[in-house]
């Protein structure tokens, strides 16, 4: 089951962070096709959020085609976003980048900069002209 954390201050609205959040657990394997999604009301108790906010990610997911409402019984997810390299904890990449973020931890790193070295060689690997 997903848990969702809502960042107040940080300047993404909230059903958008849902979407995300939903989304990267898709990626990762969390979440695969047939898994429900928490009802709005769990997802109000965890998060004190809008209802209307948690339809409205809901929503977005249904209209990416992502997810499917049914009535009565919850929201489900009808794709798989995971890949081989992603998904699963044993997945090499994965993997390869838990013994590179062990290492920048032993040498000081904070998440800030990890956050920022991350930022700047994606932008190196992926220009924002093919980033959705």
């Amino acid at each position: 089951m997903i848990e969702f954390r809502i960042d107040r201050r940080s300047g993404v609205s909230t059903y958008v962070q849902i979407v995300q959040q939903v989304k990267q657990a898709m990626r990762l394997g969390l979440l695969a096709p047939g898994d429900r999604l928490p009802t709005a009301r769990e997802v109000v108790e965890a998060t004190a959020v809008n209802p209307n906010t948690v339809l409205k990610a809901y929503r977005e997911l249904e209209r990416e085609g992502l997810a499917e409402g049914r009535r009565g019984l919850g929201t489900f997810v009808t794709k798989s976003l995971s890949s081989e390299a992603t998904s699963g904890d044993d997945a090499p990449l994965r993997q390869e980048l838990g013994r590179w973020m062990g290492s920048a931890r032993e040498d000081g790193l904070v998440v800030e900069d990890v956050d920022a070295l991350y930022s700047a060689v994606r932008d190196q690997h992926y220009p924002a002209e093919e980033r959705p």
